[in-house]
């Protein structure tokens, strides 16, 4: 008897993605990434440190971008929002030539206790991409993918940058609002209306953001770090009052905004890549270039107002 006939297919084989493709593919979803971090910067709704990844503090932006106008809060990077952000025709990468200043140092390692801070005449950058990746409010690794084969340290190398860079002045801010649970701080001008957005770490369990209205009581750059371990419930054994130098890798950054509520301030960072993603000592911890754009709109007796 002749074999029984096979049974008919019931659905389509879909053909496997190649590595190739896979590849492709992934390359071109960090592109659009990398894109729209860039024009969130440039709008001023700050991703935090540019890597070309979507994480907490992009979809934060995204939402507060997308509620300003006027689209569906997604956090997403749906076709609505990527038209709006590409109003912007700027292009988002930009050609950059090294400078002196850029790769002349002195760059050396920042021990990790805050008594070998202490010993360092300056708290300046480990190394010339560091220094590169907080004037292009950008992850190292981000540059150095960016620039295969090009010396980081060499001044007069040309290299390939995100373009963030150009825009206009912020206004002067009247109001302060940080938000602990999408860990965000806002700048209002004197209507209400929203000028800039940046992601901030505000405290943990331990040391809770302080909720309630402050006021700004000073605004330092480049501070002298006062460092007391009775302040710390964390502080090594044996660590004593002492003063930490100036520099990008100060505890505090580069900006130190006192609030009247006593130990308390907005403040920059040595570590931008943890912004938004780990915890503080209930200070308000921001990127060292968010915190100088801060610092410069922002002034005595300005209101800070600290929300759930």
């Amino acid at each position: 008897a002749p074999a029984p006939a096979p049974a008919a297919a019931t659905g389509t084989v879909q053909p496997t993605m190649t590595a190739a493709d896979q590849a492709a593919a992934k390359q071109a979803e960090f592109e659009r990434l990398l894109h729209a971090q860039v024009l969130l910067d440039r709008a001023r709704f700050s991703p935090g440190e540019i890597d070309g990844a979507y994480g907490s503090n992009m979809r934060q932006a995204l939402n507060t971008f997308q509620q300003t106008r006027n689209l569906p809060v997604t956090g997403k990077l749906d076709d609505a929002t990527w038209n709006a952000l590409n109003a912007d025709a700027t292009p988002t990468l930009a050609n950059y030539t090294l400078t002196d200043e850029d790769t002349a140092g002195p760059f050396e390692p920042v021990p990790d206790t805050m008594m070998g801070k202490a010993k360092l005449k300056k708290l300046g950058y480990a190394t010339s991409v560091e220094g590169l990746g907080e004037k292009f409010h950008a992850s190292p690794a981000l540059l150095q993918r960016l620039n295969p084969g090009k010396n980081l340290g060499r001044a007069g190398e040309q290299i390939v940058v995100p373009n963030v860079h150009g825009k206009a002045p912020l206004a002067q801010a009247a109001k302060v609002v940080v938000r602990d649970s999408t860990k965000t701080l806002q700048l209002l001008d004197a209507s209400g209306q929203l000028l800039a957005q940046y992601p901030v770490s505000t405290g943990s369990s331990r040391d809770p953001l302080p909720i309630g209205t402050w006021k700004i009581e000073g605004v330092h750059a480049n501070p002298v770090y006062h460092y007391n371990p009775k302040l710390f419930w964390d502080a090594k054994p044996g660590d004593s009052k002492t003063q930490i130098k100036p520099g990008p890798n100060n505890p505090v950054g580069v900006m130190w905004i006192d609030l009247s509520k006593p130990h308390y301030g907005i403040h920059g960072t040595p570590v931008p890549g943890h912004v938004g993603k780990t915890e503080s000592h209930g200070c308000i911890r921001l990127t060292n270039w968010s915190a100088a754009e801060v610092g410069a709109v922002v002034s005595d007796g300005t209101d800070v107002e600290l929300v759930k």
